[in-house]
């Protein structure tokens, strides 16, 4: 065992009772000749287990505070900016398709880079913050992301922007570690909730995009738009050099000097005295010589897992991401009547549709606001069920619904008011399983695979995202039965992986290694 003394007034033990300016048997007296009275000293000792403390205990004895709430505006600011990345993509396509007179195929093409981008960079992401922490991942990617978001409003043709939104797409796939770091500084009946809540900030990022689409579009058009989006991303970048870094990453990475100090960090913001004792490490843990390995993640223990969330997160994006991109293809005047008549018409003729350009007007925003602000109440209902049901039968249920309202679709909403009730519900429903999922990862994959594990599922939400506008913008134009079949199947056979996950994570702790998750009893 590897533990750290740490010598200061007015401790508390993990119970929670302080002690301040008080000695017992679990403080360790100054030395009279030591040269500073708050000195930290590693060694290798046998301790008494009640003096002792992990990060875990910490965390959860120092509760939420001060410090988590400012870690959920920041990480927040993050999940705003690429809220509002992906939001653009349904208001982008559109433009670009007047702007340079492209056809569906390349308008599809122009959110599919976006997306591939994610894909490729997304396990890459997780590795390089598994190695060398999550703050300095996350640093590099809101650098990039400003930068390139900025250059894309500056694109001079149709391949620039190509090339420029799928470098914005690289970027963006850092994004997910930001729910790595906020989770692993939260106590464990608290994780859930706030891991939850932080797609408010997903919701509003959402909204004020369109609200701001709304009013520049119409007047200075998709370059400015682009270019004023960057602005949440702007002051995350800003104010990157105060993030903290995760306590169990400094652990995990063996610098657990650091990692005392950032628990101190902690129960400075939150009020709280320091914890009595000793900070415990297992050295097994804090030495791996390999962490964020993408091969560990199937290994015998973990393989199922891995490979079930994997499809769950795909079928996710690709479900979530499709009825945003169909919002405004429905809304759409040859959209917007029965399902038959839509099915009947001639093939698209692709040299007619480059020629027949369709601005989104007003009352397009509006509705696609409507379906934005769906995700609040999506929200509301997983924080109510997700403790009660547990995460995988809350992902299953949720996915269930969504299937049911695709079926919804079918029914010819011929009134535009139906449509948008439909899609409302929809939109609520599926944005609470992609929330519910963000929990359920980061607790189910060990510290030194977290990062690497939340960017694998990543990376197969990002395959998802990549294929869907082929279906939500290309063969929508086809045939609505066909397209809106896909993705009601497809939420059913993720129902189905979600209650064949092998663990249930509700009421678990975060682990540091793999012998303790695969140890902790579960609660199916």
């Amino acid at each position: 065992m590897q533990n750290v003394v740490r010598r200061s007034k007015g401790y508390q033990d993990i119970e929670g009772s302080s002690s301040p300016g008080t000695l017992n048997k679990s403080t360790t007296l100054p030395d009279p000749d030591s040269h500073a009275t708050d000195e930290i000293e590693m060694a290798s000792v046998t301790v008494v287990p009640d003096d002792t403390f992990t990060v875990t205990q910490a965390v959860n004895a120092l509760g939420f505070g001060w410090f988590q709430v400012k870690l959920s505006l920041w990480t927040g600011l993050c999940w705003m900016a690429d809220s509002m990345e992906m939001t653009i993509l349904s208001i982008l396509s559109p433009a670009l398709h007047c702007y340079w007179r492209i056809t569906r195929y390349q308008e599809a093409l122009t959110t599919t880079v976006v997306f591939l981008g994610m894909m490729l960079s997304s396990t890459f992401w997780g590795n390089l913050s598994d190695r060398y922490g999550r703050k300095y991942a996350l640093t590099l990617c809101a650098i990039l992301l400003f930068y390139y978001g900025l250059l894309s409003a500056l694109a001079p043709s149709f391949m620039w922007i190509l090339l420029l939104r799928g470098l914005v797409g690289f970027a963006i796939g850092c994004t997910p570690q930001s729910v790595t770091l906020y989770a692993e500084f939260l106590p464990t009946k608290q994780r859930a909730k706030c891991v939850v809540l932080l797609d408010c900030f997903w919701a509003l990022g959402a909204c004020f995009e369109v609200v701001l689409a709304l009013v520049v579009m119409p007047t200075l058009g998709w370059k400015w738009l682009l270019a004023l989006s960057t602005g949440p991303l702007l002051i995350f970048m800003l104010i990157c050099p105060w993030l903290p870094e995760s306590a169990r990453f400094h652990i995990a990475s063996g610098q657990t000097d650091k990692a005392l100090a950032t628990i101190e960090k902690i129960a400075s913001d939150n009020g709280k005295p320091m914890l009595l004792g000793r900070l415990v490490v297992d050295d097994t843990q804090a030495q791996l010589p390999h962490r964020g390995r993408f091969k560990d993640l199937l290994i015998p223990s973990l393989r199922m897992t891995s490979l079930l969330l994997w499809f769950i997160w795909m079928a996710c994006a690709f479900c979530y991401y499709g009825l945003v991109l169909m919002s405004t293809e429905l809304f759409e005047p040859s959209s917007n009547a029965c399902i038959e008549k839509i099915d009947s018409r001639p093939p698209i003729n692709e040299e007619n549709c480059a020629a027949n350009c369709k601005q989104l007007q007003t009352t397009d925003y509006i509705d696609l606001l409507w379906t934005t602000l769906a995700e609040f109440p999506g929200i509301f209902v997983t924080i109510f069920i997700i403790e009660r049901f547990g995460r995988k039968r809350t992902m299953a249920v949720q996915f269930v619904v969504y299937a049911v309202c695709c079926l919804f679709l079918l029914i010819c909403p011929q009134r535009r008011s139906a449509l948008t009730l439909v899609l409302f519900f929809a939109r609520g429903i599926i944005a609470g399983v992609f929330q519910a999922a963000y929990v359920y990862t980061p607790e189910v994959y060990p510290t030194s695979l977290r990062s690497v594990g939340v960017g694998s599922c990543s990376a197969m939400a990002r395959f998802g995202a990549m294929v869907t506008p082929y279906v939500a913008q290309v063969l929508l134009k086809t045939s609505v039965i066909f397209s809106v079949a896909l993705y009601a199947t497809g939420a059913l056979l993720a129902a189905l992986a979600c209650i064949l996950l092998p663990l249930e994570t509700t009421g678990k702790e975060l682990t540091d290694n793999i012998d303790q998750q695969t140890s902790q009893p579960t609660k199916d």
